[in-house]
């Protein structure tokens, strides 16, 4: 069975830029990428939608949750270094305690 192309996001913004340009039909840039023309139009499409996002200053919900949840890890990686700290003097102390009964 053959399995479907995958394209990164470079490669698709570099298509749908080229389309946006119109210097080229969209059945020549199809030919130049390899890429199916309707593909081309798809992402062309989502390319033009989102264009606005790139100049706004606003965060969309999912940086806030995002950030949230790197300052909860962060506090997370605190707390258990400072356990990991107090464990390994606790097991020091142990050590030398149990050196001395011997």
């Amino acid at each position: 069975m053959k399995r479907r192309k995958t394209y990164d996001d470079q490669f698709k913004a570099r298509v749908a830029l080229e389309a946006v340009k119109g210097e080229k039909t969209i059945s020549e840039i199809a030919a130049q990428f390899e890429v199916h023309p309707n593909q081309i139009i798809k992402w062309k499409r989502q390319l033009l939608e989102n264009v606005a996002g790139v100049f706004s200053r606003k965060q969309g919900p999912e940086v806030e949750e995002m950030k949230e949840l790197i300052d909860k890890l962060y506090k997370k990686i605190g707390e258990q270094d400072i356990e990991l700290e107090f464990l390994k003097k606790s097991t020091g102390n142990f050590r030398t305690c149990k050196k001395e009964s011997k």
